[in-house]
Parts: C-alpha cells; structure tokens; sequence
C-alpha cells in the first residue's frame, strides 16, 4: 500500500499521539488521492484523519492491553 507509513508498534515501544495522527494522514492522503484537499474537499478530508487517528488508538490500546 504505502512504504512510507512506519510501523508504529513495535517490542517495548508506544507510539505517541502525534505518531498515529500523522500515520492517519498519510494513510488519507494516499486513499484519497489528494496531498491537500480543496475547500470543498477539506470537511470529509479532516473527519477521515480524525476517524482513522482514533481508530489506530482504540487498536493500539487493545492490542498493548492483551499483552
């Protein structure tokens, strides 16, 4: 999919906030085709940013906590 995007969760190590926002991004970014979304684009652009950030949180936080 996309080479760019690190691993963020990886033996002894947590991934900060900042991390998994910004692994969102690039993972929008790369789905959507677009670098910086138009005005009209922008709204579902940020909520998709925003609803994958907290959905890698969840996982990341279920998965560290089964350990």
């Amino acid at each position: 999919m996309c080479r760019s995007i690190k691993t963020l969760r990886g033996p002894g190590s947590v991934a900060t906030d900042d991390e998994i926002e910004a692994a969102a991004l690039q993972f929008v970014r790369k789905v959507s085709g677009f670098r910086v979304p138009s005005r009209k684009h922008q709204e579902a652009f940020d909520r998709a940013v925003a609803e994958v950030t907290e959905s890698s949180r969840r996982m990341l936080t279920a998965i560290s906590q089964a350990r």
